[in-house]
């Protein structure tokens, strides 16, 4: 495990918001040169802190305007195997996110649709056709903030 001072933690913080930031760029926000911001973001890079730089999507503006998560309990653990449900559910498109879980459901699925019906039509034909798909819940994300959690 790596020790973070302050400034690697704000420079954790500052990624996190916006991980296209140039290291100038983090630099002028921390009061760093710019080398000195490039090092430390080299070595927690290197550290495997920063494990990558993600750029989001606005699915809305692709025309993507309902989310759900889906909780998926398998019906029968032993006739259809993990890695069958996970190889099927992650060949569908509109899965954005697949997540097994402990608790009430085996996995948890994040799935997009441009609208309510679209919605419907995923579910029924690709999702609940999945092999070993027994009880379903499904909640549509109403609205979503994203915060970077604690950063050490």
């Amino acid at each position: 495990m790596i020790d973070l001072d302050d400034t690697d933690r704000a420079i954790l913080r500052a990624l996190a918001l916006d991980g296209m930031l140039s290291a100038g760029e983090v630099g002028r926000r921390l009061s760093l040169s710019q080398p000195a911001a490039w090092r430390r973001i080299r070595r927690l890079e290197e550290a495997g802190v920063l494990a990558g730089r993600r750029v989001e999507v606005d699915r809305a503006a692709l025309g993507f305007g309902v989310t759900v998560f889906l909780g998926v309990k398998l019906a029968t653990k032993g006739r259809v195997s993990l890695e069958d449900f996970e190889r099927a559910v992650t060949a569908i498109p509109e899965v954005q996110v697949v997540q097994h879980v402990l608790g009430l459901f085996d996995y948890r699925l994040r799935v997009v649709a441009r609208d309510i019906a679209d919605f419907e039509r995923v579910l029924r034909r690709r999702i609940m056709t999945l092999p070993g798909v027994g009880q379903v819940e499904a909640n549509v994300l109403l609205t979503e903030e994203s915060r970077p959690g604690p950063l050490a």
